[in-house]
């Protein structure tokens, strides 16, 4: 997987996630999507997309999360996503999991609320979304994760509802990438 096919990937990947988007009920929120993320399975792949990145956008972040480096990039073109701008991609640094493919793998979307838990976050989104509690709690084919991933300096609560099909995610936060990062500062 190199900076080539990441670009070439885009397109079918834009149209798996609206898909998604349109299955979960969430396409009709508007909700921004603050950044993509994707997967590699060696340092060696990930420290050469760095290096593809760093000439399409500038790291705002290089942070230690469960133990590894991930990088944020805030791209200077932002990617177009079903018409909505991406201001920045995820790069993270394998881990000792091996990824079935490598790629992209996720978005990330900010729903706007003071959800601190992951329980208040179901809460807000199931009241916007009424037919979205069928799937969190586990009545279709559709994976739920709840998480409230911290990079070692945060200071900010952001509890993460992941939906995950056919090798591919979306994960809800109540913040976006960029207000977390302010919050290491």
């Amino acid at each position: 997987m190199n900076y080539a096919q990441l670009q070439q990937s885009w397109p079918e990947f834009n149209q798996r996630i609206t898909h998604f988007l349109h299955q979960l009920g969430l396409a009709d929120l508007a909700l921004k999507c603050d950044h993509c993320a994707l997967r590699v399975n060696s340092k060696e792949k990930a420290e050469l997309l760095v290096d593809a990145f760093e000439q399409a956008g500038q790291v705002i972040s290089n942070n230690m999360i469960n133990g590894r480096p991930i990088l944020i990039i805030k791209l200077h073109t932002p990617m177009q996503l079903n018409g909505a701008s991406v201001p920045c991609v995820e790069l993270p640094f394998p881990s000792d999991k091996v990824y079935p493919q490598e790629g992209w793998e996720h978005i990330e979307l900010v729903l706007p609320t003071t959800a601190t838990t992951c329980e208040a976050l179901i809460s807000d989104l199931s009241r916007k979304v009424p037919s979205i509690t069928d799937i969190i709690e586990g009545k279709t084919d559709i994976k739920v994760k709840l998480s409230s991933p911290q990079g070692d300096n945060e200071r900010l609560a952001n509890p993460t509802i992941a939906f995950k099909k056919d090798g591919i995610c979306i994960k809800v936060h109540p913040h976006s990438i960029e207000t977390i990062i302010a919050s290491e500062q």
